[in-house]
């Protein structure tokens, strides 16, 4: 008999018109165990759920088509890291859509919050479900759309932050340095927390003085900018401890450590489709040992009262926990 998951790669394998069950291992699980005491109420700040696609449609725009990642696994992975606390992110091959968010949130009870993807059809009555129902946020997904124009960043930007000023939501932004310092003023005067994914999208190997990232750490020691230091395999080819990461990480921890959460990045989707396959294609979600990856934050941080502070406080101040 088929059991849940079978089930969901089926019909994902369906959806997606392709037959590669083979090549679908599913989400990793923490290899490593973690060699430090992690706080009470620590959070992961950054993860996705991928619900089955015959309930949960993927966007037809979409760039690229995960495999699934349940509610369980997710709680699995954190069981394993003793992490209380999460924030699930609406990932862009679900478009403005955020049931496959809420599936999650609702799965995980108060202990979870959301970050959504919203549209110029989503009202204000939309938002204040969405408030109800534990989101906190909405996220600008500019590095995956391919959005580089600092005009056209600096245009969403500002549209989000009017619109989120009233309601006291915070904008997340997925973008790269350069056009950090593009919107570096907008930023500054924001009327809403405004939170950079993944180290800005900074590049590990291109070092601290790569352009951008110091007008980053200008926000962050300013406390106009919170940054998810999540993600380490995005900036870093160099598995498992992502070493050249270390800098990235300990010089935005020195700008200010009050303004710095944590992420993991589960279920690790690779939004690039391999060439020959189509968007639609499944692409089986990358192999990271979050284990090894949180054992690093002692690495970045070796003062225990500075990981309480991005594990717990930090998280806690953003996202109303």
């Amino acid at each position: 008999m088929m059991n849940r998951r079978g089930l969901l790669l089926s019909s994902l394998v369906v959806g997606a018109g392709m037959n590669n069950r083979s090549v679908l291992a599913g989400p990793s699980q923490p290899a490593n165990a973690v060699a430090f005491d992690v706080p009470a109420g620590a959070c992961d700040c950054h993860t996705h759920i991928h619900g089955d696609p015959a309930r949960f449609p993927f966007f037809a725009g979409r760039v690229y088509t995960p495999e699934p990642a349940s509610p369980e696994e997710m709680a699995a992975l954190h069981k394993a890291l003793g992490i209380e606390r999460v924030v699930i992110v609406t990932p862009s091959v679900y478009g403005a859509d955020n049931g496959a968010t809420i599936f999650g949130i609702a799965a995980r009870g108060t202990s979870a919050r959301g970050v959504a993807v919203i549209d110029e059809k989503t009202t204000d009555q939309d938002l204040d479900k969405l408030h109800g129902q534990g989101f906190r946020g909405i996220r600008l997904n500019l590095a995956t759309s391919g959005v580089s124009d600092p005009q056209v960043a600096r245009q969403r930007f500002q549209a989000a932050a009017d619109r989120m000023k009233a309601r006291g939501w915070h904008v997340q932004i997925y973008t790269t340095p350069p056009v950090i310092a593009a919107i570096k003023d907008l930023v500054a005067d924001a009327p809403v927390p405004v939170v950079f994914d993944h180290f800005g999208g900074a590049e590990a190997a291109r070092g601290v003085d790569q352009p951008g990232f110091p007008e980053l750490l200008d926000l962050v020691r300013s406390g106009k900018a919170y940054v998810k230091i999540s993600g380490a395999y995005r900036a870093s080819s160099r598995a498992p401890d992502y070493a050249d990461v270390v800098p990235l990480a300990q010089a935005l921890i020195a700008a200010n450590r009050e303004r710095l959460v944590w992420g993991t990045d589960w279920p690790h989707p690779d939004s690039v489709t391999p060439p020959g396959k189509a968007a639609t294609d499944v692409t089986p979600l990358l192999r990271i040992d979050d284990g090894a990856v949180l054992n690093q934050l002692a690495v970045w941080a070796p003062d225990a009262v500075v990981r309480k502070a991005i594990l717990v406080d930090n998280p806690a101040r953003l996202y109303g926990f």
